[in-house]
């Protein structure tokens, strides 16, 4: 018996080959074309230095102006994105717990400072939801509990 050299499986896979380097190409200038990149602006240049002043004024520790314009941009990253939304504050909420997990965990009272920083990003970002935000931050019980 002989074997015939099937120049159809060849051209199959010539086809697939040029396929697959095409969707490659149409998924790489997809990529190129959806990336933003992280330039700063001036604007968030700007908030970054404001935000810096604020956290000074308050006896806080700022971060790099490098960091917080990678963090927040210039319309305050993730912070601002839904500050008031339920989600958003049942998990703050969740993290002022007593760090032990499952049925341990347990609400604390927590310090009063703790939430300053994020107060004074709302304030610099996105000041239009600081209103509702200050009202749950007032709504927690808090009190002067760690020396810093």
């Amino acid at each position: 018996m002989s074997t015939e050299t099937d120049a159809s499986l060849a051209r199959q896979r010539i086809t697939i080959y040029i396929t697959i380097a095409v969707i490659f190409v149409v998924l790489l200038v997809v990529a190129v074309l959806s990336y933003h990149s992280a330039a700063t602006t001036q604007q968030a240049e700007q908030k970054a230095d404001q935000l810096t002043a604020e956290l000074q004024g308050a006896g806080l520790t700022a971060p790099s102006r490098e960091q917080i314009v990678r963090v927040l941009g210039d319309d305050g990253g993730a912070v601002c994105a839904n500050p008031n939304e339920a989600l958003t504050r049942a998990t703050l909420a969740a993290q002022l717990a007593n760090g032990s997990g499952g049925p341990g965990t347990r609400p604390i009272i927590t310090d009063s400072r703790l939430l300053q920083g994020q107060l004074l990003v709302i304030k610099t970002y996105c000041p239009d939801e600081l209103a509702d935000f200050q009202q749950f931050v007032d709504d927690l019980e808090t009190a002067r509990v760690a020396e810093i």
